[in-house]
């Protein structure tokens, strides 16, 4: 089992830490794109249409401005780093450095600037989208398309894809020729159903959370859909050929 989940758009800068080593993350062959990537940042962080270009507004200009040094920002576990409904549901800021070891084989974040990066992981926070245009290097769901390829779907072969991403991640790498689960959550009240964007994250993430702690990896979606079954609130599961559907009461 491989679970795919998308990076938080807030991030937590580490307080101390070395700079991100690029040859020590994982997937050491995407060191050369992540370094042309993060290059590029710094450079588009500092020009005067800085917000335009990511899609930010003058709020964050702390987040912008620490673009600028990403490449001698303090680096900590991406568990850490990553913050939001998903991961806070997912529980990743409190596992211990073993448990991120563990889960280091179950789950990759798909990320704008590091391509793929497991939950143990070194990273300075950043600033950016997948749905940016970036500099010359373009489209940055294009350019990973190119580069993510060969390494995911060597990753992936022969497991069973969860994934929890959204649209514009997915985009950047679609799994083929291996079982894919694409995650949907829905909300029932009074008799009808929503897809409810916060409540949809959370129970990604405790999915998530509740996958990574399988003694064993489920290697079916039954065997997902059991676990999905467990979550709190759940009051339905089904699953299809491509997709797992988790419905909450409302």
């Amino acid at each position: 089992m491989l679970i795919l989940l998308p990076p938080s758009e807030g991030k937590t800068a580490p307080p101390s830490g070395a700079p991100v080593n690029l040859d020590a993350m994982s997937h050491p062959t995407l060191a050369s794109a992540r370094q042309r990537v993060g290059d590029t940042l710094v450079k588009v962080s500092s020009q005067r249409n800085a917000y335009e270009v990511l899609s930010v507004g003058p709020s964050l200009h702390n987040e912008v401005e620490r673009n600028q040094t990403l490449w001698d920002n303090p680096s900590a576990p991406a568990a850490q780093v990553y913050t939001g409904v998903l991961y806070d549901a997912a529980g990743m800021a409190s596992w211990t450095e073993s448990e991120r070891n563990a889960a280091a084989d179950r789950i990759r974040i798909v990320s704008a600037l590091w391509g793929a990066v497991s939950p143990a992981d070194l990273i300075p926070a950043y600033r950016l989208s997948m749905s940016t245009s970036l500099g010359r290097i373009g489209p940055l769901t294009s350019f990973w398309r190119k580069h993510l390829a060969t390494e995911m779907s060597h990753l992936a072969d022969g497991r069973l894809i969860v994934d929890c991403r959204s649209s514009a991640y997915v985009a950047a790498w679609r799994p083929s020729h291996t079982p894919w689960l694409s995650v949907r959550v829905e909300r029932e009240l009074h008799g009808k159903r929503t897809v409810v964007s916060h409540m949809a994250k959370h129970t990604r993430g405790l999915l998530t959370g509740a996958l990574a702690a399988q003694h064993s990896a489920p290697e079916s979606p039954d065997e997902v859909a059991d676990v999905a079954r467990t979550l709190e609130g759940v009051i339905e599961v089904a699953v299809s050929d491509t997709e797992l559907t988790i419905v909450l009461a409302g």
